[in-house]
């Protein structure tokens, strides 16, 4: 099975029955919903890279779900292409103005719709590939930017022990002796952490407590 998943709004049950059996046939996994309400309860569980929904539906229509839809963040990138039988360009200009990536006009002839859904699928992908390059890039700008900043007081600290470990009796640097071995080791750690941060080409996340993430550092 593709893993390029389709999502299908259609209140018609003809309609809806023969694009699950086109893009099943295809190797597309798709999942059905009748109106747009029921569209926004699949995508918690159901993560589409391209919706086909029918502009005119009771409850909630393709436009209303197309606007909503491209107004959240973590939906955007999900390629919307509305089914309708409005051809005007006025009517084009409207779906355009929410953000639907496409129009067909009703009856939709099975292998234009197949080229759009993989044209569809392409732009989603490079959507996706972009983003990613750019907050990789942005973490590694911050992570540069961090260790930078750490850095300064890091030789302030290390110079201002060195001073005073320097102006110290014998007696006393051998009495703090355990004392000054675990800042100078704690220092070392920092300094390792601080290069690691400088350093950071291919930033990488891995799973910390309570389902968030942290950024890996050797």
């Amino acid at each position: 099975m593709n893993e390029d998943k389709i999502l299908i709004v259609e209140d018609e049950e003809d309609t809806r029955f023969i694009l699950n059996r086109l893009l099943t046939k295809n190797n597309y996994e798709a999942k059905v919903v009748e109106n747009g309400e029921e569209a926004l309860k699949a995508l918690n569980q159901f993560s589409p890279k391209v919706i086909i929904a029918d502009w005119t539906m009771p409850r909630m229509d393709g436009l209303e779900l197309c606007n909503i839809i491209k107004s959240k963040e973590e939906f955007k990138t999900i390629y919307f292409i509305l089914l309708t039988a409005r051809a005007s360009l006025k009517d084009r200009v409207t779906g355009l103005d929410v953000g639907a990536d496409d129009f067909l006009v009703k009856p939709v002839e099975n292998q234009e719709l197949l080229a759009r859904i993989r044209s569809g699928i392409r732009i989603h992908n490079l959507q996706n590939e972009l983003k990613s390059i750019e907050h990789n890039k942005a973490i590694v700008e911050l992570a540069c930017t961090i260790g930078h900043q750490i850095n300064n007081p890091l030789s302030s600290l290390i110079m201002t022990v060195h001073e005073f470990k320097s102006e110290l009796s014998a007696e006393s640097v051998s009495i703090h002796e355990e004392d000054f071995y675990i800042i100078e080791e704690s220092i070392k750690r920092i300094q390792k952490f601080v290069d690691a941060l400088k350093n950071l080409q291919s930033p990488e996340m891995m799973d910390y407590a309570l389902g968030n993430k942290m950024l890996k550092i050797d």
